[in-house]
């Protein structure tokens, strides 16, 4: 059951000046804040497991991983919360590992530059974005919906080989590898997250898939398919070790591709800014976005030192202020704190990196899947009458499949270039980026309908058409029906149509 606030009789009116000020008693506060926690947590773990796996890394560093990933998002949400001169929104935002840029990263480790180079490529590009944020209000109308839209779409779209590799098992050298008992069990996790949305309370619908998480591991150790041997080895609590995997290199073309994830991220947190604004009544201004745009930069440039990535605000969450009705920005600060705790706690991170990989597949169908439905509904808001938005969103997608549909499309072309659009939502953002300019921005040479993509967008009738018609005459069932109820024949257009009380001749 999801908590709600509910108001106190004989309350007193005068609150605080800004509702995101309000401070609830420290029991509330800290229950209020563990339900954000329980909302993002399978969100926060998603990216750590998918690129130590890419990165070849074991159970136990995957741990390090996930615990340094909560830790950093913890400290990075209480910077945005509570706020510091130039730095935070001040507003009830939880911040974590951005899935924007979890396939980029991919495609940097199977690049060659492993690990280190991804660390590298967050340092430069976060950097380089905290020193953009003054002017980025001004290039932000380079990223309309009709780009956002298409880039968080492709996203999802191309982490779904990673969902269903992990299905087959995630070791393509092993025996049992796409195996019907792996696939069954990743089928059976994915059966328990649509039973759980389903069925579930509301609080259990948004839990569903780290419940599902649960119950896959726990009928994966009953017919012998998880190890947790290993969990015990290691520090139950530890400080994260600052550059623990080693330290950073920077590759020029993975800090271009990164510096493009830097983008997009940019553009999210702004929306969740104004989301979040929009739903706590309270004022958000350019400077506000500002800050927290700064927040969002310096914690994403700090997180490699601690072995994270790339950090945003999770929109789930600002859902759950809505639902909700919770405003105060340190219930989400509490939140924070707990995020830290966690994230000293590897032991919970080694649990996590041994849950089986086929349970992962599962789940990660639907969330992976999800990433692409937020993006579709955003695309559902865009105007695709009298401009060519469909031919860029097609030809946008499309160029982001390519290095999905053949990986080694790139190969033959320089290493910097393979780099940078071996990654689907790099090569996706730069297409729906150039063509949104091309068709949207720069209007020489554009006519009304120039496309075929453009005329298949709407439908229209001649007045010819309508001046056949009487009134009260309407369609069913795929027939003319006049207002007595009776059928109008349809004939070629050379024919006459007769109508009962009237005559009317359709010419070609």
């Amino acid at each position: 059951m999801i908590l709600k606030k509910k108001s106190r009789p004989g309350a007193s009116r005068s609150g605080p000046a800004r509702p995101e000020d309000e401070r609830l008693p420290l029991g509330s506060t800290f229950a209020y804040g563990f339900q954000h926690v329980l909302t993002m947590y399978g969100g926060i773990i998603a990216p750590p497991l998918i690129i130590g796996a890419a990165a070849g890394m074991d159970s136990q560093d995957i741990g390090l991983l996930i615990a340094a990933c909560l830790f950093v998002g913890g400290l990075a949400t209480i910077l945005q919360t509570i706020g510091v001169p130039f730095f935070g929104s001040q507003l009830p935002l939880v911040q974590g590992v951005s899935f924007a840029g979890v396939s980029t990263m991919v495609a940097i480790v199977h690049g060659g530059g492993g690990i280190q180079s991804v660390f590298g490529s967050v340092i430069v590009a976060s950097l380089i974005g905290l020193a953009i944020t003054p002017v980025f209000s001004k290039i932000i109308r380079f990223f309309p919906p009709v780009v956002t839209g298409t880039v968080i779409t492709t996203i999802g779209l191309t982490l779904m080989p990673v969902a269903a590799n992990w299905a087959m098992g995630g070791n393509s050298q092993a025996e049992d590898y796409g195996s019907v008992s792996n696939i069954g069990l990743a089928a059976a996790t994915m059966a328990v997250v649509l039973l759980l949305s389903k069925v579930g309370s509301s609080a259990i619908s948004r839990l569903s898939i780290l419940l599902a998480m649960v119950v896959g591991t726990l009928i994966a150790l009953a017919v012998g398919k998880a190890d947790f041997s290993k969990v015990g080895e290691g520090d139950v609590v530890a400080f994260p070790t600052p550059f623990a995997f080693g330290a950073p290199t920077f590759e020029i073309a993975a800090i271009i591709s990164m510096l493009i994830v830097i983008l997009v991220t940019l553009t999210e947190t702004s929306a969740d800014i104004i989301a979040v604004g929009e739903i706590t009544k309270s004022k958000v201004d350019a400077r506000r976005i500002g800050d927290g745009l700064r927040a969002d930069m310096l914690s994403s440039a700090l997180s490699p030192v601690f072995n994270s990535f790339t950090q945003s605000a999770f929109a789930q969450n600002v859902g759950l202020v809505a639902i909700t009705g919770i405003k105060s920005r340190f219930v989400v600060s509490a939140g924070g704190l707990i995020l830290v705790v966690l994230g000293l706690l590897p032991i919970l991170g080694r649990v996590v990196a041994a849950v089986p990989t086929p349970v992962l597949g599962g789940a990660g169908v639907v969330l992976f899947g999800t990433v692409a439905a937020s993006g579709i509904r955003t695309l559902a808001k865009v105007e695709y009458r009298g401009n060519m938005n469909l031919i860029i969103v097609a030809a946008s997608i499309g160029f982001g499949m390519i290095p999905i549909a053949a990986p080694h499309f790139y190969d033959q072309f320089p290493a910097w270039f393979a780099t940078i659009f071996h990654s689907g939502i790099s090569s996706a953002a730069i297409a729906a980026i150039l063509l949104n300019i091309m068709f949207n921005h720069v209007k020489k040479g554009n006519t009304e309908n120039q496309s075929v993509f453009v005329a298949g967008t709407e439908r229209s009738v001649t007045d010819q058409d309508v001046a056949c018609l009487a009134d009260g005459d309407h369609f069913e069932d795929g027939k003319l029906i006049d207002r007595e109820g009776r059928e109008v024949p349809i004939t070629s257009s050379i024919d006459v149509v007769k109508v009962p009380d009237r005559t009317e001749t359709r010419e070609p």
